[in-house]
């Protein structure tokens, strides 16, 4: 596990032994920064279900103002503390070891960029995105980036929240959601 690109390129990254989180591939998570290239400078950005950190930390790579990671996992809190440090971001991150329910309804801060990456297998992604729109959390014209399995059906949102498109890569699906200003 690797940084892509920008100011940490080439950064390997620790994960955790065994298979209590499961990092996102090289090429998803070089497809997710192809399909948000242009909204990711200066954007804060809020990586729930961090896991080691690795898209929080590509983002801040890519010129992010700052980034909030929220993990439940102590020992990958403390990973990502440790992939955050070693890359040199700890003046603009964040990491909060919290359960995403509690953290986003306690927020009171408004991100253009949240990255949703849950278990694929609990209903973790749904809650949260009822959460997000129903608190409002996202930024005008930010984006929600949800990781799932690809026969996962997501629901639609409320305005001012539009669900987008979506992308396939084998068994994992890319769905985008905006919010309009």
């Amino acid at each position: 596990m690797r940084v892509i690109t920008g100011s940490a390129r080439g950064r390997k990254l620790k994960a955790l032994p065994g298979r209590d989180t499961r990092p996102t591939t090289d090429k998803v998570k070089e497809s997710i920064f192809n399909i948000v290239q242009f909204d990711v400078e200066g954007r804060r950005v809020l990586d729930l279900f961090a896991g080691t950190g690795q898209l929080g930390i590509e983002a801040l790579s890519r010129g992010a103002e700052r980034c909030t990671f929220v993990e439940l996992n102590r020992a990958a809190a403390a990973l990502v503390r440790e992939n955050v440090d070693h890359c040199g971001f700890a003046l603009r991150a964040e990491v909060v070891q919290s359960d995403a329910a509690a953290y986003l309804t306690g927020c009171g801060e408004k991100f253009g960029l949240v990255l949703l990456d849950p278990p694929y297998a609990s209903p973790l992604l749904e809650r949260s995105l009822e959460l997000i729109s129903k608190i409002d959390i996202v930024a005008g014209n930010g984006i929600i980036v949800c990781e799932s399995a690809a026969e996962r059906e997501l629901p639609q949102l409320d305005a001012p929240y539009e669900k987008g498109r979506e992308y396939r890569y084998g068994k994992i699906k890319l769905t985008l959601y905006h919010r309009r200003a």
